[in-house]
Formats: structure tokens, C-alpha cells, sequence
């Protein structure tokens, strides 16, 4: 087995290079070495380099010469080209023709879960295998290749789509009429990477997003540790990453968003990754600009979707419907901003469908000069390789050749040459006869009409208005018919004619009875015919109506971000949180994104004045303990995943951000959920509506980490879980081991020495070092203290105990000790561990001296954290004015943000909310939320936006309405429905 393998990738290294000794196929074979001289052609040697009535001159599977003058050798075989178009063929660098995908094995439902890997001597997780050559695995596809020949393409690059790290590709040429050994281009043509596991393996880890990130980032680190000598193990993965650093990087992303989130991890470790999208990035273009990263874009647009039943139209996301109308435009928004990116015929689910999308692009803007750069040129930049994606001298003789326009729908493609080898897709010697024609046979008329393209053309026949059964071929430029004889049907008679330039066809036909006579069909062409051609060609050609982008590209997104004003509130009650206390009657100037003044009778010039008499202007509400605006919640694979970050995985698109502004919240902490006692890192970020994930998060933002205990974390309601630790007092263990190792990593990088750097130690150690604060799930006293105890053991505090229940039953331990409490304010019951929850928990722990905040944990409840607030004063006999603290200054003060938001105060960011009556009252409603001086939410721009979508969603449908009733292609209503996030999701 080894010896074939061997022998295998020394064929396929020593590509084109004086292979005569294989023998080609099963058959005898002539050697491809004719001169062959295509003249009288329109050649794009590249798409800006084009040449009128020129000649391309191949020899040996290479372009030899290429131009107006070119002297064509007394062996060559001409062949005339006049009035037809060459163009280099395509290349689709990201593709996995020729490798099968390995399929997931279903395994046993009640099977332990699968922590450590499979493989030895390769890395510690079985999903990063850079040391994948799928050449053992290639298997031309000659169905498939057919296929991609048709659509224009000449070589792809195909990979093993399985994994993180994939390993390397292959180039191959899609000829027909050779061996591998010949096809294979290049056998190292690129690494890919992806946030996707492998199928091949069922290690847990990662089990999400922001999983897949952390070891990326983990292996780079380890590759370089090794490559430095400084472990004894061999690691063939490890050493496989470092042989293909050289080769082009190529990250399938597979969005815009994942896009910035591969780009960001390049960026970190200096690699500028190529990176495959998802066709949406026109709806952040700014962003993808700014990664300066050349991208290989899908055009795989999508159906219209059936709307034909109103009420399951109403489930479709206006995003979605927004993108069937938008995708098109996306090739266009890339060129003109100036991304460089090639087309890729990847996910797309009918290869007919490639060039029907390409010639849409087109109509939605796309300028063809860059449409053929991004399957030609772009591509083999790309792949490094200037031998492929142009007909220039020394480049493979691949090349189309058309009737015209490569990328109009009229022009047929006659043959696809790849590696100097002709496949004929049509014969370029079948004359386009389509029309109607009046067929004139033994004194009568009859109406014919042909309709398709070269050698599919078929015809039929009408006599006045009587159909008539008849045969019709068209074969070789023959024209033969069988028509019926009009007093017996089972007498024919059988027409033949010769197809010449001449505009009226004339032919032979003999009767039943053997006797021959003439018969002619001329072209009619009606004037009425002109119009409608001329009026569809303009229906064609029309530009199409496109909707808005907005930021997010979602309902209730904006046209643009809000612009930072000068406001003055006037004559407002005001609730600053301070020591000023509630203040009436008075004044508040925002100015430069900060509070700028308070006070009464303040006067601005080119302030924008709100009359708030009558109003209530606070500061935004800000919920400690959220997940919201977040692509994946938990990594639940490992019982510590301090390598892990929410920042990650910040999700902007998600509508939660604006109805959280619509309940007064301006800065939430998105926390790691509660699957394991060690869990990742947090984002604080503030609700800046349509920014990008990167802009909302704080500036210099201080370090946050989840730890959780009880039920989630040792397991209790897991079936079949079987990771440690699986007992309340294995996870008090579990702490003690993991902060003693991370006290001994960090005293030796103190020391100067040299040791390998492990993000999770890396975030322990911040801990021990007083550099990062712990936010801990929590219900159950005995828990509470334990951490507690662990805590002060390694000389640190702990920051907040969330959810924290039973604070109530701890709270001068919990002063003592230094912790603050977040807290629901009447939840409980839920789980077994909740049971001794009382509503008075919030007002005991306060009344203690523990800071004390309401959080929601929850996507709905954080829309009225003002109502949750105001329960304290029922349940505990909280003052307004404290009560209100606990969803302003006191989060404010647990995540150590207080000194830039949380209250009014001169200097503060101007995070403020203006209210229509008392925050606390069921009846409040914020009436604008203000971040930094710029608006997010406005009531009544909410009610203009409300009837914007309708209106928005009704002119959608009608489009699509009017797609399906003209016979384009629908899909059903999308079920789709985004999952709300809370500390038990495990994903």
C-alpha cells in the first residue's frame, strides 16, 4: 500500500514534463503534439488584453503564440475562426471535485461522549489535520467534469472539505482524454482552513463557534513552540501546518461575518487568508474593504420565495426577502469598492445555474471586464500561477471558444480546450435557424416554427389553426421531416434540405408514391414581431429595482448611523444615580458624545431642544448578565474553556439589540453560558445599532470570565454525561488544580524562561493576578461560600455571583468578602436548585451592604428591567431611587464601567434615556435612547420604521408575486427561527 502511494504522488509531481513513457487510458492514443493555428478570432489573451482578428497559435497542450502577425507554420492545421470570440477558460479555485466529503457516522445516542482524540502521533484535537493530501482520495468525476466544461471552466482547485485545518488541495485540468498523471496540475496548491469539525472524528471539542476560533489561535501558538525545537514528541500535524505555511491560505468563511472573524485571527498571526464568502457582503462592504483580503464569492442567488399564502408569508424574515432581491448585486458592490474576488461555482445546487447567475450579476450592475477577471485572472493570482487564466505564450492551451460575448445568453460556446485537447460542447458548424417560416408543399402553406439552439433545435408544424404530428431533425446542417399526407396519416411525405447562408430554406420531398418535388420555407419576419423583440430587449436590459441596504440589513435597521448631536433636555426630572440624588425641573446638555452640563435655565447655541416637562431623563439601563447579540453561547466541550471569548462571537444583526433600545438598555455583558465551571470569556459592549460587532464592544474594555457551578456544570441532568467533574465537590476540586497550574504558568513566564503559551492559562493567570474578574453562576449557599474559599486561598475575589439565588442566606459573607450579586428579581422554582429563592433576595443582600443588580439572562426580560427594578420596592421596600440604581450604577459599578456610564453625571458618556413618566411605572416608555450623543432609538421613528416594513414587505411579495407568475423559479416560506440564548443553552 505504501509503494502505491509513493508511486502515486511521484506521478503526480512530475506533471507535463516528458511523461511519454504512461501509457494514456486502455486504447492507442496519438500524442497531442500537432500545431494547431485558430485565426480570424476575437482573442482575450487576458480580459483587458483583447486582440481583433488575431490568431492563437497552441502546440503540445501550450500556447506557443498569440497575436495579429503571427506566422503560422507549414505543419499546422488552421482552423478558421471568423466572427467567434476565444477566451481563456475558467478556473473555480475552491471546489471539491473529484473528493468525497467522509459522511458523519451516526453513532449510539446513549455512547459516552468522545473528549480525548483518536489519532496518535498527530495533534491533541483530531479536527485540525493539515496533513490531508486528498491525492490517495482523487477520483476524476467525468459526469461532473462534463458538467463544469459546459459552464466555461478548465481547471479547478479541489480539496477535502473536512475539518479546521484541511491540509493541502489539488489543481487539476478538467481533460477528458488523459490520465491524472497529466491532470494534476499542481498536488500542493493551497491550505484550507474553515470553523467547521471534521466529520472524521467525534472529539467534542469544539462545540461552537467561538471553540473553533480559540484552537485555531491554540495551534498556531503550539506550531510555532514546536517549530522551535522545544518539545520532545513528534507531532506530524504540527510539522505538516509549518510545510504548507508557504502555500496560499484559503478560509472558508461562508459569510460576512465569519469573514471579519477569520480575517481577525490572520490578522493576529500575519497571515492574510483568502477567504471564501457567502454572497453577503455587500451589506457591510466598508468592513470587507478593510480586511484587504482577496475573496472567492459564491453565486448561488436564491428563489424567490412563494408568498402566494399570506399567512406563511408572514414568517419570512424581511432579511431574507431583502437578499433575494439584493444578492445579485453583490459581484457589482465588491468591483466597485475595490475588493479583488474570483467566482466559485461552490453551493450551488445546478451547474446549469452558473452562467444564467453570472449573466444576472451582470444585469444587476456587475461590469464584464471584471467578471471575466474573477474566472480567470483573479483565480490564478490566487493560486500563484501565471501558466493558467490567460492565453498568453507559455500558458496552457486552455481556452473557449464562442459565438461572441462569453457572457451573453445568446452567444453559444462551441468547445472548451483544455491542455490542448478539444471538447466540443456545440458544433460551431450548426447554423442558428430558429424562426417562424412559411413551408410551401404541393400547393400549400403551412406555418413552421423552429425553436431551440444548434443541434437542439427542433421544429413544428401547424396547418391554418390544426396542429400537425410531424418529425424533425436537425442533424449535420440537414433539415429532415416527415409530414403526414393530408388523406392518409399513415403516408408520409419526407422533406430533406441542405441549411446554406441563404435566407429561404429549399429542399427535396418525396411523396408516398416515391415521386419527388420541390419545397421552400421563407422566414417571416413581422413587424409587429420587431416591436416585441425591440421592447423585450429593453425589458432585458432594464436596470431592476434594488431596495436600500440598511445597517443592520434587517427590519428596524438604519439608512445610516446616527450622526453625534448637541441635545438639551429642558425642564426634565432627573434621576442622576449620584449623591445629587432625583433631581426637578432641570436641565441636561449633551455635547461631544459626553453629559456636559446639569443644572437649570442652561441655554446652548445650536443645541437640538426637547421640552421634557413632565419627562424623566436617566441613565440607559445596563444589564450585567445577558445573551443577547451573541452567535453561539456555550463551549460545553471541556470543563474549562478559558480560551474561549464571547468577543468573538458578537453578533450585530441581532434585532434583541434595537428592542433591548426600545426597553432603555444601552450596554450589556454578554456572558459565556453555564455548561461548565470554567467557562469564556465575556463582551461588554454598548447597543450601538448597526455598527459593526468590532465598534460595539468597550474600548479597553475591562477583562470578564464566567465560571458557573451546581446542576449545569457537574451534569445532573445529562443523560449520558460522563466529563469530569460530575460532583459539587469534584468541581471545588476541579478549581484548585486549575488555579495551581495556572500559578505555576505564570511564575515561570515571569521567570524569563521559555514556555509554550496556552490561552487558557494565559486567562487563569489574569485572575490570580488581579487582571480579570469573575462573573460565577450561582444558586446554592454551600457553593457560594466554597468559591468564595477558593478564591481568598489564591489570594483574589471573586467579582459577582450571578443568579446567586440564596444570597440572601450569605450576604455578610458575601460583604466580607467583597463580592457583589446579580440577581432575578422573582424568579424561582425553575430547576431543584432554585427552590429556597425568595423574592426579598435583592433588598437583603443590599440592606447587607453587598452591591446589588438586576440582571435578565433572558431576551425578553431585558426589555422591561425598568418593571424588574421597580419589584424590589414591592418585595423588600427598596426607595425608588435605590431600586433604579440596580439596573444603572450598581451593574455599572460590577463590571467596572461606573467612571463612563451608569448615572448622570458631568463628563460621564452620554448613555441616557428619556422617558415619558416615571421608569419605574408599568406604563414607561422610553421615548429616545441615546448613546454617546447619537440616537439608536426613537418612538416615533419606530412608528415610521413599523409602517416603513409594511410597506417595505408588501412591495417585496408583489415582486415575487410577479417572479413566480412569469415562470421564475419560487421556494417555499423559509421555518428558520433564530434560538434566544440563556445560561442553560448548550451550543
Amino acid at each position: 500500500m505504501k509503494k502505491n502511494l509513493l508511486w502515486l504522488l511521484f506521478l503526480c509531481t512530475s506533471i507535463i514534463t516528458a511523461q511519454e513513457y504512461f501509457p494514456k487510458d486502455d486504447g492507442v492514443k496519438t500524442p497531442n503534439n500537432k500545431t494547431i493555428a485558430f485565426t480570424k478570432a476575437t482573442i482575450y489573451i487576458t480580459p483587458t488584453n483583447v486582440i481583433k482578428n488575431g490568431t492563437l497559435l497552441v502546440k503540445n497542450g501550450k500556447v506557443v503564440n498569440v497575436g495579429r502577425s503571427v506566422s503560422i507554420p507549414k505543419d499546422a492545421q488552421t482552423v478558421n475562426l471568423n466572427g467567434k470570440s476565444i477566451y481563456p477558460s475558467f478556473i473555480d479555485a475552491y471546489t471539491d471535485f473529484g473528493i468525497a466529503k467522509p459522511k458523519r457516522e451516526r453513532g449510539n445516542p446513549n455512547a459516552s461522549p468522545q473528549y480525548e482524540p483518536e489519532r496518535k502521533g498527530y495533534y491533541w484535537n483530531d479536527h485540525i489535520r493539515p496533513e490531508t493530501n486528498p491525492i490517495a482520495d482523487f477520483k476524476f468525476d467525468a459526469k461532473k467534469a462534463k458538467d463544469l466544461l459546459k459552464a466555461g471552466f478548465g481547471v479547478v482547485n479541489t480539496h477535502m472539505q473536512d475539518g479546521i485545518i484541511r491540509g493541502n488541495g489539488l489543481l487539476v485540468s478538467l481533460n477528458t482524454e488523459t490520465t491524472n498523471a497529466y491532470r494534476i496540475l499542481e498536488d500542493k496548491s493551497a491550505q484550507y482552513l474553515s470553523f467547521t469539525k471534521s466529520n472524521k472524528s467525534k472529539q467534542m471539542y469544539p462545540g461552537s463557534l467561538m471553540g473553533s476560533m480559540a484552537l485555531l489561535r491554540q495551534t498556531y501558538n503550539d506550531a510555532d513552540w514546536y517549530l522551535k525545537g522545544n518539545t520532545k514528541n513528534k507531532d506530524l500535524a504540527l510539522e505538516a501546518l509549518d510545510r504548507n505555511k508557504n502555500l496560499p491560505q484559503i478560509f472558508y468563511a461562508g459569510s460576512k461575518i465569519n469573514a471579519f472573524r477569520a480575517d481577525k485571527i490572520g490578522d493576529e498571526f500575519g497571515i492574510q487568508y483568502t477567504i471564501v464568502g457567502g454572497g453577503d457582503e455587500f451589506e457591510r462592504i466598508n468592513d470587507v474593504r478593510a480586511t484587504n483580503a482577496t475573496f472567492i464569492i459564491p453565486i448561488n442567488f436564491r428563489a424567490a420565495y412563494d408568498v402566494s399564502n399570506p399567512y406563511l408569508a408572514e414568517h419570512i424574515s424581511l432579511h431574507d426577502m431583502r437578499k433575494w432581491n439584493q444578492e445579485p448585486t453583490n459581484p457589482k458592490v465588491l468591483a466597485e469598492n475595490g475588493v479583488t474576488f474570483s467566482l466559485t461555482t461552490h453551493s450551488l445546487k445546478k451547474m446549469n445555474d452558473f452562467n444564467k447567475n453570472i449573466q444576472k450579476a451582470i444585469k444587476y450592475g456587475l461590469d464584464k471586464t471584471k467578471a471575466l477577471e474573477a474566472l480567470t485572472t483573479v483565480p490564478a493570482k490566487i493560486l500563484g500561477k501565471s501558466n493558467i487564466g490567460n492565453l498568453q505564450v507559455g500558458s496552457y492551451a486552455n481556452f473557449l471558444i464562442t459565438s461572441g460575448d462569453v457572457f451573453d445568453p445568446k452567444t453559444t460556446l462551441y468547445e472548451n480546450w483544455t491542455l490542448g485537447d478539444k471538447n466540443v460542447i456545440n458544433d460551431m458548424n450548426v447554423k442558428d435557424i430558429a424562426g417562424n417560416y412559411a413551408l410551401a408543399l404541393n400547393g400549400k402553406t403551412y406555418d413552421l416554427t423552429i425553436s431551440g439552439k444548434d443541434a437542439k433545435q427542433k421544429g413544428s408544424l401547424k396547418l391554418g389553426d390544426k396542429k400537425i404530428k410531424s418529425k424533425f431533425s436537425f442533424k449535420d446542417g440537414w433539415i429532415f421531416m416527415s409530414i403526414p399526407s393530408e388523406n392518409d396519416a399513415t403516408k408520409f411525405n419526407r422533406l430533406t434540405a441542405k441549411i446554406t447562408d441563404s435566407p429561404v430554406i429549399t429542399g427535396k420531398s418525396i411523396n408516398e408514391d416515391g415521386n419527388e418535388t420541390e419545397w421552400s420555407a421563407a422566414k417571416i419576419v413581422k413587424k409587429d414581431d420587431k416591436k416585441s423583440d425591440a421592447k423585450k430587449k429593453k425589458d432585458d436590459s432594464s436596470t431592476p429595482i434594488i431596495l436600500p441596504v440598511s445597517y443592520p440589513n434587517v427590519g428596524f435597521g438604519l439608512a445610516q448611523q446616527p450622526k453625534q448631536e448637541t441635545i438639551l433636555f429642558k425642564n426634565a426630572t432627573v434621576w442622576t444615580g449620584e449623591k445629587e440624588g432625583n433631581l426637578s425641573n432641570t436641565d441636561v446638555l449633551i455635547k461631544n458624545g459626553k453629559i456636559a452640563k446639569i443644572g437649570k435655565n442652561i441655554s446652548a447655541r445650536g443645541a437640538k431642544t426637547i421640552d421634557a416637562t413632565g419627562k424623566y431623563v436617566t441613565a440607559g439601563i445596563i444589564d450585567e448578565h445577558s445573551h443577547i447579540a451573541t452567535t453561539s453561547v456555550n463551549e460545553w466541550a471541556q470543563n474549562s474553556t478559558a480560551e474561549v471569548t464571547i468577543e468573538d462571537v458578537v453578533d450585530p444583526n441581532d434585532v434583541n439589540i434595537y428592542r433591548n433600545l426600545a426597553g432603555g438598555v444601552t450596554s450589556i455583558q454578554i456572558l459565556h453560558g453555564s455548561a461548565n465551571p470554567i467557562g469564556g470569556r465575556s463582551a461588554i459592549i454598548k447597543l450601538k445599532w448597526g455598527e459593526s460587532a468590532d465598534n460595539m464592544i468597550y474600548n479597553n474594555s475591562p477583562k470578564f470570565i464566567k465560571f458557573a457551578l451546581g446542576e449545569n456544570v457537574k451534569q445532573s441532568r445529562s443523560q449520558n454525561g460522563t466529563r469530569f467533574p460530575q460532583t459539587r465537590m469534584g468541581v471545588e476540586q476541579m478549581y484548585i488544580d486549575y488555579f495551581t497550574r495556572a500559578k505555576q504558568y505564570d511564575a515561570k513566564k515571569k521567570s524569563g524562561q521559555p514556555y509554550r503559551k496556552d490561552a487558557e492559562l494565559e486567562t487563569l493567570a489574569e485572575i490570580i493576578n488581579k487582571e480579570r474578574f469573575i462573573s460565577c453562576h450561582s444558586y446554592v449557599q454551600s457553593e457560594i461560600n466554597m468559591l468564595m474559599k477558593v478564591a481568598e486561598k489564591f489570594d483574589f475575589n471573586i467579582n459577582t455571583f450571578t443568579h446567586i439565588l440564596e444570597g440572601y442566606k450569605v450576604a455578610d459573607k458575601m460583604k466580607e468578602h467583597g463580592v457583589g450579586g446579580s440577581t432575578f428579581s422573582d424568579w424561582w422554582a425553575y430547576k431543584y436548585e432554585v427552590n429556597d429563592a425568595i423574592p426579598y433576595n435583592a433588598a437583603i443582600m443590599h440592606n447587607q451592604g453587598v452591591t446589588v443588580a438586576i440582571n435578565s439572562d433572558d431576551a425578553e426580560m431585558s426589555r422591561r428591567l425598568n418593571q424588574e427594578a421597580a419589584k424590589t420596592v414591592k418585595y423588600g421596600g427598596m426607595s425608588e431611587e435605590e431600586a433604579w440604581k440596580m439596573v444603572t450604577i450598581n451593574p455599572a459599578k460590577l463590571l467596572h464601567i461606573d467612571k463612563k456610564v451608569g448615572s448622570i453625571k458631568v463628563g460621564k458618556d452620554a448613555d441616557v434615556v428619556l422617558w415619558n413618566t416615571n421608569p419605574l411605572s408599568v406604563y414607561a416608555k422610553p421615548l429616545k435612547t441615546i448613546i454617546e450623543g447619537r440616537t439608536y432609538f426613537d418612538i416615533d421613528a419606530d412608528l415610521d420604521k413599523r409602517a416603513a416594513i409594511k410597506a417595505e414587505r408588501s412591495k417585496l411579495q408583489n415582486m415575487m408575486l410577479h417572479e413566480k407568475i412569469n415562470g421564475g423559479k419560487v421556494q417555499p416560506p423559509s421555518k428558520k427561527v433564530k434560538e434566544l440564548f440563556h445560561c442553560e443553552t448548550l451550543k
